[in-house]
């Protein structure tokens, strides 16, 4: 099975998908139907979906890493 190492930490995963959640509705009620909405639903999808994976791929293509416990 493919493996994505997690570069996301946990607060930030809860906080993209509060932010997902938000998005998705705020297109639905705000923005006009077509092209505009769909493009608001795949914003909203992209934060959700990189929440529940862990993995952010543009975080990853810039080398940013989760800091681990303090030593």
């Amino acid at each position: 099975m493919f493996h994505l190492k997690r570069n996301v930490p946990s607060w930030e995963r809860a906080v993209r998908l509060c932010l997902g959640a938000f998005a998705a509705l705020g297109a639905f009620y705000f923005l006009p139907a077509g092209a505009l909405r769909m493009l608001g639903f795949g914003a909203a999808g992209m934060l959700a979906a990189t929440a529940i994976a862990g993995f952010c791929p543009a975080c990853a293509m810039l080398g940013r890493k989760v800091a681990g416990p303090a030593r």
